[in-house]
């Protein structure tokens, strides 16, 4: 039976370089790509619209596939943003003369600082776009996605940038923080964690996974354009120091292509899988093991179970006052 894979985030980038890799992997596939602005996707594919940053888009693209598929194979949650990023210029150049310079252009951290804002649904738009329009786009397709004959599996971008340090259950939307980037991908961890712990047992994996340091729309946006022509001679030499420096959409998604072949049962739940890419430009798949705990990933999905309660009540409330 052909495999259907669903793609969020699928229109450029990492999103657009896997769809890609993966007809070249298995050229039978069914690729269904979410994409937020349909007019950007182009392949000869399925396409539905969806916005993770808007749970009625989500609601909406649910029911779609709930419509056109039996199951889903693969979810790729892909999808993800990082608005008005600022570079924290007293952070770079001390880290340029310290021993950790190579550590923090590998994960931007200390370096970026992001304004965040209120959708219409009420909720932090990092925190709703990276983790819980996709958690929401998760239960929703829970039907084509729990076979325990069968398993399906989902596969989250994370990132090497996601730090316990700037993640706080008491806050786990990050409004009162300046990096919900990192935030959010901490809690994509946490959750991922918990999505093995709660659905293994009926057939449904997740995985997380780092691309590594990706030149994207997302990143293009952090300096000028000619900043980035002066960067990338140094960039490609730091290549030969640290292996995060996968630099293009294809070497990122290596991980992603990785994953499509391996069996959910021989992965570790408690990992991140990420592409690396040597000096010479050879792309591999390596490792890490995450900075979290069973405890607290299952105290964040409960609150994620809680919010979404209160979700669908606002978002009924809405639709009646309509």
């Amino acid at each position: 039976m052909r495999k259907v894979v669903l793609i969020t985030g699928a229109s450029s980038g990492i999103g657009l370089a896997l769809c890609k890799r993966l007809l070249m992997e298995d050229d039978e596939l069914h690729l269904c790509l979410g994409c937020r602005n349909v007019s950007k996707a182009e392949a000869e594919v399925t396409i539905v619209q969806v916005d993770v940053s808007n749970l009625q888009s989500v609601f909406r693209a649910s029911n779609e596939l709930k419509q056109r598929f039996q199951r889903l194979d693969f979810v790729y949650l892909n999808a993800g943003i990082m608005p008005n990023p600022q570079l924290n210029i007293r952070a770079l150049f001390s880290g340029l003369f310290s021993r950790k310079v190579i550590h923090m252009f590998s994960t931007a951290e200390g370096l970026l600082t992001q304004d965040d804002k209120i959708t219409a649904d009420g909720l932090q738009e990092v925190f709703e776009t990276n983790v819980f329009g996709h958690f929401i786009l998760i239960r929703e397709l829970e039907p084509l996605l729990c076979h325990s004959d069968n398993p399906s599996r989902l596969i989250w971008t994370s990132s090497r940038n996601a730090k316990k340090s700037l993640f706080s259950l008491e806050d786990f939307q990050h409004s009162k923080g300046h990096e919900p980037y990192s935030s959010s991908k901490y809690a994509t961890d946490l959750l991922n964690v918990a999505l093995n712990r709660n659905f293994n047992q009926r057939g449904l994996y997740s995985s997380v996974v780092c691309p590594g340091v990706v030149l994207t729309n997302l990143t293009y946006g952090i300096l000028p354009p000619f900043i980035w022509t002066l960067l990338m001679p140094i960039l490609w030499l730091l290549r030969f120091f640290a292996n995060a420096f996968t630099l293009t959409p294809y070497n990122g998604t290596e991980v992603l292509v990785w994953l499509f072949h391996q069996k959910p049962e021989s992965l570790n739940p408690l990992t991140k899988y990420l592409s690396a890419t040597t000096g010479f430009g050879r792309n591999y798949v390596t490792s890490q093991k995450m900075d979290l705990d069973e405890d607290t990933a299952e105290k964040f999905y409960q609150n994620l179970l809680e919010l979404e309660k209160h979700v669908r009540v606002s978002i009924q409330k809405r639709d009646k006052q309509s």
